[in-house]
């Protein structure tokens, strides 16, 4: 008689997965291929996940980081992430059909940025260095017209020329309350600052965080289904640990799971285990988890909803007509 499975009870975090952005940015893709034939360019991953570009690719995408490996008659897609106004300039000048995948959440942010610069005002961006979409950000405005704060001691040590004439904006997939603590710090400092008059930090961010409070006291791990290159999805592993879950991790799909991890110190009468997935992850690869866990445990699974999403972003016109 084989020995019975360990029982393990899955909190699944609800909302998770694909935001409104990211479906969008895919639907462009599969698009521009139906409309235009393969190949179709697309600048940079559409999103930070490689089982969507790689099933992209299988449809006819072709990757690539920058505009000279675009052929003259093959039509490309900038990404979700936003690019650098340079970007769709040499696009335009090289005559190449380009359709804009950039969520329209950061593009909110590029407005917001290029109308406190016309105003006159420095722009702090709260963000990540290097990230897809910090660069397309500063690549709105002129380089001296923005200075970027990753952390609450670059924000305490900030200096500016005219302390009355500044703004901030932030990146999309920030934590929240890391966010909420440089803005605090700004505020402190700057008091005439201006800043957005919503938070620019997504509602999908805002929404997979608070999912993610939910459930980190219950659980005796956690995982989150994501890239290590997605910013959203790195900050649900952080938001985990800080708010009860010290054991959590990101995984990119089961077939890289650490099922020793999961074992170490099980404690009897079973153990709860914590799934989300970040915002660019489908949900095809949290069944495949919730599946290899049925291989080995006795599993029951309780979602923990904290919210309804029903956010839809319109496809471009040039693709729907």
């Amino acid at each position: 008689m084989p020995e019975p499975k360990k029982p393990l009870t899955i909190l699944l975090a609800s909302p998770r997965g694909f935001c409104a952005g990211v479906d969008r940015a895919i639907q462009i893709v599969e698009r521009a291929i139906e409309r235009y034939g393969r190949p179709v360019y697309v600048r940079h991953e559409i999103v930070h996940n490689r089982y969507v570009v790689e099933a992209l690719e299988a449809k006819g995408a072709v990757f690539v980081d920058e505009l000279d490996e675009v052929p003259d008659d093959r039509p490309v897609v900038f990404s979700a992430h936003g690019v650098p106004k340079a970007v769709p300039a040499e696009a335009g000048r090289r005559n190449l059909l380009y359709v804009d995948a950039t969520c329209p959440l950061v593009s909110k942010v590029h407005r917001e940025a290029e109308r406190h610069h016309e105003a006159g005002r420095r722009v702090v961006l709260i963000g990540h260095a290097g990230h897809p979409e910090v660069i397309g950000t500063m690549g709105q405005l002129p380089a001296d017209a923005l200075l970027l704060v990753e952390n609450v001691a670059q924000a305490e040590a900030l200096e500016v020329a005219d302390p009355r004439n500044l703004a901030y904006a932030t990146q999309t997939t920030l934590s929240v309350d890391d966010t909420t603590e440089i803005v605090a710090v700004l505020r402190r400092r700057f008091p005439a600052i201006q800043g957005p008059k919503m938070e620019d930090i997504c509602y999908a961010t805002t929404n997979r965080q608070a999912a993610v409070k939910a459930i980190a006291e219950r659980c005796d791990a956690l995982v989150v289904i994501g890239a290590p290159n997605s910013s959203n999805s790195m900050r649900l592993v952080e938001v985990a640990a800080t708010y009860g879950c010290a054991r959590s991790r990101l995984v990119q799909r089961a077939a890289d799971m650490d099922w020793t991890w999961l074992d170490a110190g099980w404690i009897e009468g079973g153990r709860r285990l914590g799934i989300t997935a970040g915002a660019s992850a489908p949900e095809l690869l949290v069944d495949e988890l919730i599946a290899a866990c049925r291989t080995r445990y006795d599993v029951v699974v309780e979602e923990v909803r904290t919210t309804e999403e029903n956010v839809v972003f319109k496809l471009p016109r040039q693709l729907v007509a």
